[in-house]
């Protein structure tokens, strides 16, 4: 089956809690999400791209046409692996059949960086396929650090992130996004992952302003970035995370702002759906490296 993306103690405990035997070379420069229609032509040439992200569920195979294509890929580009089935923050106890195959992958490919989402997916053994947004509160936090750690040791590699969209807010919400998200990679000692498309779907649909959320985050904890499009709903009152058309103009300034903030991050575009050819993508992740130098460059001049 091929997976498709839907959308304690303290709070300063850290990495040290979950010592990882494992420590992958990071990630750099500019990538792309890995898709079937494309892996031909990754392979027919050199592509301008510096890493593929893939999605992780896609390969949880024992052979077949998935798995020898991402080993030839893996090949000749570093991989980073994407999941949407941890759910981490589910009430649940965490599938360790799961993270059995989630290894065996790993050890398998290698990747750079192994990253899922801030969300739950269901409860009581019930798998919703969505991607649901957490109550934003400290025992939300601690809950989801303690599994964060016990992820962390099962695969003796960090885990990453990914704060997702949304559009609701739980009504016993006590911290605002940036800082519930800060507050789980400072806990766990985890990495972030920011998708700035859904930091600008969610500061639409939630009243908020998407620079602050940017300048909140902890400079350390951003380790890598996502970029992709969105729609609007039908009513026009909500932007949806479809990830399925070009990068706006507002996710571009944000990314230009987000650079100032972090530097160079490993950034990729997200592409899931009303997918073009590879080399429409290549163009988009061509103007991503033409916006970071530009901000780059005026901050070092």
């Amino acid at each position: 089956m091929v997976f498709r993306r839907r959308r304690g103690q303290g709070l300063g405990a850290g990495i040290e809690d979950s010592p990882m035997t494992s420590k992958p070379a990071p990630l750099r420069g500019f990538g792309l999400g890995l898709r079937p229609p494309h892996y031909e032509a990754i392979l027919a040439g050199a592509v301008r791209v510096d890493w593929f992200e893939a999605l992780s569920e896609n390969y949880f195979v024992d052979g077949g046409a998935p798995l020898y294509f991402l080993d030839r890929i893996a090949e000749r580009y570093p991989i980073a692996l994407h999941g949407v089935s941890l759910s981490i923050g589910s009430a649940d106890a965490l599938d360790r059949d799961y993270l059995r195959t989630l290894r065996r992958l790993a050890d398998r490919v290698q990747p750079r960086l192994i990253s899922d989402h801030l969300c739950w997916t269901g409860v009581d053994g019930a798998r919703l396929h969505d991607l649901l947004p957490l109550p934003q509160t400290e025992e939300a936090v601690r809950h989801v650090a303690a599994r964060v750690r016990q992820v962390q040791d099962a695969l003796q590699r960090p885990l990453v992130l990914e704060n997702v969209s949304s559009y609701l807010r739980y009504a016993h919400d006590t911290l605002p996004e940036w800082e519930f998200l800060d507050a789980v990679a400072s806990e766990s000692g985890c990495g972030l992952l920011l998708d700035l498309n859904n930091v600008y779907v969610n500061s639409v649909n939630h009243g908020f302003d998407a620079r602050v959320y940017v300048d909140a985050l902890s400079t350390r904890h951003v380790r890598q970035i996502h970029l992709a499009g969105h729609s609007r709903s039908l009513d026009g009152r909500l932007l949806i995370d479809t990830h399925d058309a070009d990068v706006p103009e507002a996710v571009w300034r944000l990314y230009e702002h987000a650079l100032r903030r972090y530097g160079a991050v490993p950034t990729m575009i997200e592409r899931d759906d009303h997918l073009p050819p590879l080399s429409q993508l290549v163009a988009e992740l061509d103007r991503a490296r033409a916006v970071a130098s530009a901000v780059l460059d005026r901050q070092v001049a």
